[in-house]
């Protein structure tokens, strides 16, 4: 919190200079890349981005000169007028930024002020110039002016997952039925990126007939005909088990209908493990990758179930660069009651890790949505723990609390959600025509992980 005092026309004399020095940050970066447009949907780095380092640069001018003249001098009720400022060189995260105002000229007038602005990062001078303003004629004084939180985009998760992807092959994939313009249009671009080698299983002449009115060229393809999307599933299941694919990526088919294809012990690509569902979740104002699990397959596990889901999902974390994963087993309460049996089943799940049933993450529960991952809450409820406000996997109690916390996460926080099967001999993914390229293509990322780590160890990831 922090309070604010102006200093009138009259109190400003000719040469009055304030000068305050600032860091500059990423989120100082994304904050004006927001504001501004320029946004890569997968790079917001200025140390890689040229692009970046212009908006980095205008951060330090425009928002340091902005932020003296509005809160230092004059401050509280300064209107700025006009302003002449000259751009030289760029900066990156990271920089010192020096910035002075000096009042040049005084027109009483209209109480208006010139102030002379620069702008410094060491000896290099990067913004001089004049701003002119009309300065308040009274005293305001703004108390307990709490500074806005900004809800950016704290991790950027899914930027890291494809940078991850950068120097491993391809991984052959079938896209079951891409009968529709997405599914075959989201193979195709993963294709181009280096993530895939489709394989496209369903109705040659309805995947040609979409093809041809979007203008996709298929002949780099392999198509594997079938009579209707029932068969393109097991067809695809088929070739997974026969090593001829490494992955399934659903088409514009139900998941039902490739589920019914993946679980029969006999002929589908069930393992000793429970088959389930994780969504990885890139949450603008949590600090890390978050993933959630099961929101899609298992509908009202039990304690069984959930050692295997947790267990896939602590192996997908390990993958994913998250050496030693923090689980936090949700219920509504932070106390083991009896008579709620999400909160007995995360007394049952974390015993077994201990007797090392469950290896490779810290678990602990039950703990509620709210102390799993904010500190704070953790605090006021004065819950000592290595996982509680830190975590990285959410399990849930059942598919309906997961199905609500992901949507939840997606359309109340913005958050970008990628989504990954596990627990079966090849990774699946589940498309949804609600999906954006984005999305599409993190989720494809993920699989190729998953798939590239069934080879060989995976590279470290970036902290």
């Amino acid at each position: 919190m922090s309070s604010f005092s102006n200093r009138t026309f009259d109190e400003i004399e000719i040469g009055t200079t304030v000068t305050v020095s600032r860091r500059v940050t990423q989120t100082d970066v994304e904050a004006l890349a927001l504001v501004s447009g320029d946004v890569d949907p997968f790079h917001l780095e200025a140390d890689e981005n040229p692009a970046t380092d212009m908006v980095a640069k205008a951060v330090g001018a425009e928002a340091l000169v902005s932020g003296l003249l509005s809160r230092r001098l004059p401050g509280p009720g300064t209107t700025i007028l006009e302003q002449d400022l000259r751009f030289e060189g760029s900066v990156a995260v990271g920089d010192e930024l020096v910035g002075t105002v000096t009042a040049r000229e005084k027109r009483a007038a209209d109480h208006v002020i010139v102030f002379d602005c620069q702008v410094s990062r060491g000896a290099v001078d990067l913004v001089s110039g004049s701003v002119t303003v009309a300065a308040p004629t009274a005293r305001i004084t703004y108390n307990d002016v709490a500074t806005p939180e900004l809800i950016l985009r704290h991790n950027d998760a899914f930027a890291k997952i494809l940078r991850r992807c950068e120097g491993i092959p391809p991984v052959r994939c079938a896209i079951v039925h891409p009968c529709d313009r997405d599914s075959l249009l989201g193979a195709v671009e993963a294709a181009k990126r280096g993530l895939i080698e489709p394989v496209l299983v369903g109705p040659e002449d309805k995947i040609r007939a979409v093809a041809l009115g979007q203008g996709v060229d298929l002949s780099p393809y392999r198509i594997i005909s079938t009579e209707h999307s029932h068969e393109a599933a097991e067809k695809a299941v088929a070739l997974a088990r026969a090593g001829e694919v490494e992955a399934l990526m659903k088409g514009s088919l139900h998941t039902d209908e490739l589920m019914a294809a993946v679980v029969p012990s006999a002929t589908g690509l069930r393992t000793a493990r429970r088959v389930s569902h994780v969504f990885i979740m890139d949450v603008p104002a949590y600090p890390r990758m978050l993933l959630v699990t099961d929101a899609a397959i298992n509908i009202a596990p039990c304690a069984r179930d959930k050692a295997d889901i947790v267990q896939n999902a602590i192996e997908l974390a390990h993958v994913l660069g998250i050496e030693q994963p923090r689980v936090a087993i949700l219920a509504a309460v932070e106390t083991v009651n009896p008579d709620m049996q999400a909160t007995v089943d995360a007394a049952m799940l974390c015993k077994m890790a201990d007797r090392g049933q469950i290896t490779g993450g810290v678990l602990d529960g039950p703990l509620g949505f709210d102390n799993a991952i904010s500190e704070e809450a953790a605090r006021t409820k004065k819950i000592v723990s290595p996982v509680a406000g830190k975590a990285d996997i959410l399990l849930v109690p059942d598919l309906e609390a997961g199905n609500m916390v992901a949507k939840q996460l997606q359309y109340l926080a913005g958050a970008d959600s990628a989504g990954i099967v596990l627990g079966t001999r090849v990774p699946i993914v589940l498309t949804s025509r609600a999906d954006s390229v984005r999305t599409r293509l993190a989720s494809t990322a993920v699989m190729k992980l998953v798939a590239h780590a069934r080879r060989v160890p995976a590279p470290a990831i970036d902290k």
